[in-house]
């Protein structure tokens, strides 16, 4: 009785016993698999890994990535950039290419971050003539063709100091004239606008007294059929409401104020008042602060827009 062994040429292992121990059989007997199977099997094996590199490279962290999704344009990274720090890494790039003559960055990165903004509807992509004229004028002097002035660039930087604009805003710095260190001041707008809060509740308290006393006469207008209930609401009470609540304000607070920027010497942003509460006033147009980071004492200058240290200061 002859005993034959026949090894099968499939590395994967199968389940199902393989009955080789057979007297009738000769030696040229072979497992029962057929070829349509084997390439089956084949096929699967070879899906398999691949299968498993798709999956990877289509999920990194349990999130979908998309390799055509530009840098800026991601909306399923955890590290994506608020509006604010693009709009900051915007104006650094601007201010290092037109102020020094330095890329901080590609084109196609400045494009992608620019294109960004503008589809969130950030105003600081879209700059006004002035600050065109501005950033020209200062690409200009930095390559030694100067198109304005000392006074005529120090009048168009101030304007734009006054408007609120951001592109002057250079942060702390040194002087090599005056040995100073000084940055600039810009408005808080926020700031103003929640001085007017508690002269607007007031206003709307003294609208519905007025209201209740004469026997809810102003609910009834407001009340009327369209479209005299939305002219009269728009175009009489929130403009009287509104009217009144500025009027407090200026009753109590007169030419005020209100500048912020970063400290010189660690960069913390403070805040100074500027203007005259009831008889009040403060000291003209400077303010001492002291820093709430460091301690350092600050001089707010509301004429120049600036924050320097005082002789002797340390920075």
């Amino acid at each position: 009785m002859a005993f034959t062994l026949s090894i099968p040429r499939f590395s994967a292992i199968s389940h199902k016993p393989i009955n080789t121990c057979s007297p009738s059989r000769t030696t040229h007997s072979v497992p029962h698999f057929s070829h349509a199977r084997s390439k089956s099997l084949r096929r699967r094996l070879l899906l398999l890994p691949l299968q498993a590199s798709t999956d990877q490279s289509g999920q990194v962290g349990g999130e979908d990535v998309d390799s055509k999704i530009l840098p800026y344009c991601s909306i399923n990274k955890n590290e994506k950039r608020t509006i604010g720090e693009m709009e900051q890494e915007f104006l650094q790039a601007m201010q290092s290419f037109y102020y020094e003559g330095k890329a901080v960055m590609s084109n196609e990165e400045f494009d992608n971050l620019k294109e960004e903004l503008m589809w969130e509807g950030s105003s600081v992509v879209m700059l006004s003539s002035d600050e065109q004229r501005f950033l020209e004028a200062s690409m200009a002097y930095v390559s030694g063709n100067p198109i304005l002035s000392d006074e005529e660039y120090d009048k168009l930087k101030m304007k734009l100091k006054m408007d609120g604009s951001e592109i002057v805003c250079e942060g702390p710095r040194c002087s090599l004239r005056s040995k100073k260190v000084y940055s600039d001041l810009a408005t808080d707008y926020f700031k103003m606008f929640l001085l007017n809060v508690p002269a607007t509740v007031v206003a709307l308290g003294l609208f519905f007294f007025l209201d209740d006393i004469t026997g809810f006469e102003i609910t009834y207008l407001l009340e009327l059929p369209e479209p005299f209930s939305f002219i009269f609401t728009w175009f009489a009470a929130v403009p009287a409401i509104v009217y009144l609540a500025l009027s407090l304000t200026k009753l109590i607070i007169k030419d005020f104020l209100i500048l912020k920027g970063p400290c010189p010497n660690c960069g913390t942003e403070n805040v100074s008042f500027f203007g005259t509460i009831l008889s009040i006033s403060n000291d003209g147009n400077t303010n001492k602060v002291k820093c709430s980071g460091c301690g350092t004492e600050m001089i707010y200058d509301s004429g120049s827009r600036l924050i320097t240290l005082p002789e002797g200061g340390k920075a």
